[in-house]
């Protein structure tokens, strides 16, 4: 800000004599501390420049200020005459705030001259009044405990403006002086007497007033307030003790106002708490008011109150809800019994059953026993019953004596009479109980009396005996006949009919069922009057008081209703091609019989099956006996005849000895008989056989996938995977198997080569096998190579050390004692260390035998290599095997 000020004063001084500036400036103006906005701080104008260019609206204004401060702003007067003057926007202190300030004022006109004049501003001191802080520039408000000791109540603080360093005293007083209170000149208020907030008054105003050195003076109000002690228990002003109430009371309904005064709180409203300590479920208190009210039903007939009336109270009083003071009150509610309840019973309903022969003057309900009155006093507890009435009842019951709720039969009560049956034998006795008290409640009682009928009549049936006729060939389910019995007793009851003996048959038990609501006698099955042409039935009628019973005789009527039977029913017969005609084929005949027909009412004929008429029977009717006889020839070579095989169907009808016209109207029965003839050819005879046509059957099948199917092809990829997965784990544990019992022991026991100068500090490499022998040692020898002595078989080859133990040196062992490696593969110019019967013998025995691996160089003195080495120290890790005999 600082630069852009250098470079319009820059820039004005450029301008030269042509340049326009401010008049009246540089200066310095005054301004009073405390200032109201628009005060007047310092006027100036403006010279224009030689192109007379008026200033651009808006200018001059303050472009800055030492200190900032937004108190000042530049205004218009005329023509080309400011003015400075206060804003209002910040309040002008010279106690607190800056008393100088640089303005920084700024004009320019429409061609771009402008000037930069600085107006100097210096705020001046102004006496002010002392000014009181806090709650007391507006009022305080102070309250004493009534009965206090006089003293200090409080100190009262204002301070000067111009008093910063507060090194001048001001003077404190009470406006209006009160014998109460009084202040001293620092501003200390006390108090002169001890207050008393029942002798009033409760509070005080007080006006205090702080004057400075100048003379200049502030006011405050000060409300001192005495406040009230809880210092004297409130006392009862109710003088009733004893309240008599009805009962039945509404729930609300007060009975007894319960009055106190506090003398702490004399002339105000009263804030005493009202409530009852005893426990009480029937009334309860307004703990404002102390108005007791009915909380609920008080019933003067039931619970405790029907033995003692009277319940008692106690009010407790309280002029605060903790603490305080309170005061106690005993009252007693006696309550009066009403006649509220009216006289009822257990039941208002009766419903009864007298038999038809009852006694008159019999009791019959006595109502004294049902019904009852729960008011608790005489005469409210009292009550009668009133004169019987009803549809049917006059002339029939009463009470005796009058009002005594005891009903007595005075009538006939005949359930067969037909003035009761008019009535339906039910009679409805209405009859009132009633209090005898006012208000007379009543209540209605209803006695339904039923006549119960007695057995006094048996049952009878319609005839002495019955005899019925069936014809045998009827079904199952026909209707035979039908017994009926009545019973005169009324209401008449459903009598059951049942077969009670009788009925029965070889073949059933039950040949008849009866209907038990109908007495309808029907067919269980089919009847035979050869079998039993009489039934003799004894059926009985019951209801719930009597039986009785009748003899049925059932008469089964005779019928054609058996086929003939024949003897054989079936048959088969061979006979020759060229038998002659007449005879009697095998000898074969028919004995037929009929247990309803006679002998000679057999008639017999020959239905499907006889081709050609070929063959008949002899009798063909009036006897029970008759023969097959070939009744023409065959003639297969004529072409006549081409079958071979008949299959005769006879029927055998017992219509024989009936006239043309009553064989239509008669019962025919027909037996049938079954016949298989077969025609025996001569030799030389061809037989011509039709043949039976062909039928191919071709069955196409196609493999179609249904995605219903979808599991076949997910449980064939899961079997592959874990079948897969079997067998590469059974190859992984094949290799390991031939890996840990046919691993080289060589390449454990390998040592690197020794590098030249290094041959003086080699170690010589002992290899060490434990080899077990059983074979016979024939032989000994020495071993070129090492100069021991070995045994040896001349006929295996095997071989052996002779004592190992005593003409090894000491040597370092290559695996653990009893180890049996597996044979070192030969290298190049080596042979196998031993052969297959060394190999059993070290199997099967325990004697250890050690094999010196020996370094060795070639001619040059270099270390051997595996293609330079001598073949002599190659082989000395065991005796050269001796040749075999």
């Amino acid at each position: 800000m600082q630069e852009a000020i250098l470079l319009l004063a820059l820039l004005g001084a450029m301008s030269g004599g042509e340049a326009q500036h401010l008049i009246l400036l540089p200066a310095t103006g005054t301004v009073a501390e405390n200032s109201p906005p628009g005060t007047l701080v310092h006027k100036f104008s403006v010279k224009l420049s030689a192109s007379l260019s008026p200033v651009i609206p808006g200018f001059p204004l303050i472009i800055n200020s030492n200190p900032l401060t937004e108190a000042f702003r530049v205004n218009w007067l005329t023509g080309t005459d400011f003015e400075v003057v206060t804003t209002g926007m910040e309040q002008l202190d010279f106690e607190t705030g800056p008393n100088i300030f640089d303005l920084h004022i700024y004009v320019k006109d429409e061609v771009g001259v402008t000037d930069l004049q600085i107006l100097t501003v210096q705020v001046t001191d102004v006496n002010e009044p002392p000014q009181f802080q806090g709650n007391l520039a507006e009022g305080l408000q102070l309250y004493i405990v009534e009965g206090a000791n006089p003293g200090f109540i409080y100190k009262v603080e204002a301070f000067d403006p111009e008093d910063t360093g507060q090194n001048i005293p001001l003077s404190y007083f009470l406006v209006s002086p009160s014998k109460n209170f009084r202040m001293s000149a620092n501003g200390t208020l006390f108090s002169t007497t001890e207050l008393d907030f029942e002798a009033g008054p409760s509070s005080f105003h007080l006006i205090v007033e702080v004057r400075d050195s100048g003379g200049l003076r502030a006011s405050t109000a000060i409300q001192v307030n005495i406040v009230n002690l809880n210092d004297e228990a409130p006392h009862f002003t109710s003088p009733t003790r004893v309240y008599t109430i009805l009962e039945e009371l509404s729930p609300g309904t007060i009975v007894a106002n319960i009055t106190a005064e506090d003398p702490d709180e004399e002339g105000l409203p009263s804030h005493l708490l009202y409530s009852i300590t005893t426990v009480s479920k029937y009334f309860m208190i307004n703990q404002l008011t102390g108005a007791i009210q009915v909380a609920q039903r008080i019933d003067r007939d039931a619970g405790e109150l029907r033995q003692n009336p009277a319940i008692s109270l106690e009010v407790l009083v309280k002029d605060r809800p903790y603490g305080g003071q309170e005061n106690r009150i005993q009252i007693t509610f006696t309550v009066e019994d009403i006649n509220d309840n009216p006289a009822t019973c257990q039941r208002f309903t009766f419903s009864m059953m007298v038999p038809e022969r009852t006694a008159n003057g019999t009791l019959l309900l006595d109502l004294n026993n049902f019904c009852f009155d729960d008011d608790s006093e005489a005469p409210n507890n009292r009550f009668n019953f009133t004169t019987p009435s009803g549809v049917g009842s006059g002339g029939r019951f009463s009470q005796d004596p009058a009002g005594s709720g005891k009903i007595v039969l005075i009538g006939d009560l005949d359930y067969e009479n037909p003035s009761n049956l008019a009535a339906g034998n039910k009679y409805m006795v209405i009859i009132q109980v009633q209090d005898v008290g006012a208000p007379h409640y009543k209540n209605n009682i209803y006695i339904y009396i039923l006549t119960s009928p007695e057995n006094e009549f048996p049952i009878i049936f319609d005839r002495p005996s019955y005899v019925f006729s069936v014809s045998e060939r009827r079904p199952a389910r026909t209707r035979v006949g039908q017994v009926r019995a009545a019973d005169k007793d009324l209401p008449q009851s459903s009598l059951v009919y049942s077969i009670s003996t009788g009925g029965a048959s070889l073949q059933y038990p039950n040949v008849f069922w009866i209907n038990p609501k109908t007495g309808e006698l029907q067919l269980i099955t089919k009847v035979d009057y050869e079998t039993t042409p009489v039934y003799i039935l004894r059926i009985q009628a019951t209801n719930s008081e009597d039986t009785s019973s009748v003899t049925v005789t059932v008469n089964i009527l005779e019928e054609n209703d058996e086929k003939p039977i024949c003897t054989p029913n079936s048959y088969f017969l061979a006979l020759p091609v060229d038998l002659k005609v007449g005879t009697n084929i095998q000898n074969f005949k028919l004995t037929c019989t009929d247990l309803d027909s006679s002998p000679r009412s057999f008639r017999y004929s020959i239905g499907a099956g006889n081709i050609n008429n070929h063959f008949t029977f002899s009798p063909n009717a009036g006897s029970n006996v008759t023969r097959l006889l070939l009744m023409s020839r065959f003639d297969y070579a004529g072409g006549l005849d081409k079958i071979w095989d008949y299959k005769l169907l006879v029927y055998v009808t017992d219509d024989n000895l009936l006239s043309g016209r009553k064989k239509a109207e008669a019962l025919v029965e027909t037996g049938t008989v079954t016949l298989s003839i077969k025609v025996i050819p001569h030799p030389t005879t061809v037989i011509t056989t039709t043949p039976r046509p062909r039928v191919t059957y071709q069955v196409l099948r196609k493999n179609v996938y249904s995605p219903s199917a979808w599991y076949v092809p997910f449980v064939i990829t899961l079997g592959s995977i874990l079948l897969l997965g079997l067998l590469v784990s059974l190859v992984i544990l094949l290799a390991k198997a031939i890996h840990r019992h046919c691993s080289s022991k060589t390449g454990k026991n390998k040592k690197a080569l020794t590098k030249k100068g290094e041959m003086k500090n080699a170690k010589r490499e002992v290899v060490v096998e434990t080899i077990q022998m059983n074979t016979v040692f024939d032989g000994e020898a020495t071993d070129p190579v090492t100069g021991k002595i070995y045994e040896f078989n001349s006929k295996t080859g095997a071989r052996k050390w002779k004592d190992p133990l005593t003409q090894m040196p000491k040597r370092k062992e290559s695996g653990p004692r009893g180890a049996a490696p597996c044979t070192v593969a030969s290298r190049e110019g080596m042979r196998p260390l031993r052969s297959a019967s060394w190999e059993e013998d070290e199997l099967s025995g325990n004697t250890r035998a050690e094999v010196a691996s020996l370094g060795s160089r070639n001619k040059s003195g270099k270390p051997g290599t595996p293609k330079n080495r001598n073949p002599a120290f190659m082989n000395s890790a065991s005796p050269k095997p001796h040749p075999r005999k």
